[in-house]
């Protein structure tokens, strides 16, 4: 299956629902497919889940060969200060251990690339977080007798969008790696989901490079081991999701909301009240989604449907239309800069020995 094959199913640039959507559309087995390995453990109320992708499975999940981890918090959502620092700490933990995967040494030099757009919100989380990054490579050239120890040279640029620069984003990043050779690369960037439980409050970092645009559908040439020469890491953040995918989740709001009603009848201690249904909230579960006869009865044909025939069906009426549109939270401000501070601490903790993701100044205004 190609990637042009899931385009009405998913729009994601996250492994674990590339994943999830193949087991999804893949009924008989429930299996993810050969090559592809996934592991989940939980730190500290941090979901953290590992998929490794073998070459032979970049085909049927339109995702890369490499490493991907998936951190889950709600501490963005929630604007838990305390959290968002466990979150950093976590994030840093991880971040090192894909370095070590790729026999990156302790003092081998980083180049951290900002991917985005400064002037759109939902797609300033790399240049945001370029601020708050611990850059230290002039001081290795300059002062190095005032350099401790526990600390590695560390360069940061924000190479802006196509749109604003006329150049490729690539050409810029490979014109500043030729020029200063740095050992490896972190790029950020922002990302879309196709789960509005997601946006804001899931982390990806890859070894398998990144697209820069791919948020908003608008791939350019893709950043990697394969085109750079060097190691690369991505972390990536969902900030947008498409009209497809709001609508889809909100018919299964619908349905399990109206599952839950039924059950109720038997068990009144189940009541879901307004006030647990916020925007992001688990409280609605895959065991309150009633069964076939009951969603038929709710809405017809449209009940009856999987939901990948149901995604493709939102998709054939809104895309010819012009309605596929990327939204994102009106609360986007105030969430891109909170994880902004997340991602910088957990990066200034991954590549100096001597920061402590938790008490890094990220997280002070």
């Amino acid at each position: 299956m190609s990637e042009n094959d899931l385009n009405y199913t998913i729009r994601t640039d996250l492994a674990i629902e590339a994943r999830n959507a193949y087991v999804e559309e893949n009924e008989e087995t429930q299996q993810s497919p050969s090559g592809v390995e996934v592991e989940e453990k939980s730190v500290e109320d941090i979901n953290i889940t590992y998929v490794t992708i073998d070459p032979s499975a970049e085909e049927k999940l339109g995702k890369k060969a490499g490493n991907y981890t998936t951190l889950e918090s709600k501490a963005i959502r929630h604007q838990d200060t305390e959290m968002q620092k466990r979150l950093a700490v976590v994030l840093g933990e991880e971040l090192a251990r894909l370095q070590q995967l790729n026999n990156i040494q302790p003092d081998q030099t980083c180049l951290v690339v900002g991917l985005g757009n400064h002037n759109v919100t939902p797609d300033a989380l790399g240049p945001l977080a370029m601020e708050k990054i611990m850059v230290t490579t002039h001081l290795f050239k300059l002062h190095p007798e005032t350099v401790a120890e526990g600390y590695r040279p560390v360069s940061a640029i924000t190479p802006g969008v196509m749109g604003v620069t006329g150049v490729e984003t690539s050409d810029i990043i490979m014109g500043i790696i030729e020029k200063t050779k740095p050992d490896f690369v972190i790029a950020i960037d922002a990302l879309a989901s196709r789960s509005i439980d997601r946006i804001n409050a899931t982390i990806q970092l890859s070894d398998s490079g990144i697209h820069p645009g791919s948020g908003v559908g608008n791939k350019r040439r893709e950043l990697s081991k394969d085109t750079l020469g060097i190691p690369v890491i991505a972390i990536g953040v969902p900030t947008v999701v498409d009209a497809v995918t709001i609508t889809n989740d909100t018919i299964d709001y619908l349905l399990k909301h109206m599952g839950r009603e039924w059950k109720e009848k038997d068990d009144p201690s189940k009541s879901l009240t307004p006030a647990s249904m916020t925007f992001g909230d688990r409280t609605l579960s895959e065991e309150d989604m009633p069964g076939l006869d009951q969603r038929q009865a709710i809405l017809g044909m449209v009940g009856s449907l999987e939901s990948h025939e149901k995604r493709k069906l939102i998709e054939e009426v809104l895309s010819p239309i012009g309605h596929n549109l990327m939204v994102t939270p009106k609360e986007v401000d105030g969430f891109i800069k909170d994880m902004a501070h997340v991602l910088a601490a957990g990066i200034n903790a991954a590549l100096h020995e001597r920061v402590k993701g938790d008490e890094s100044q990220s997280f002070t205004r």
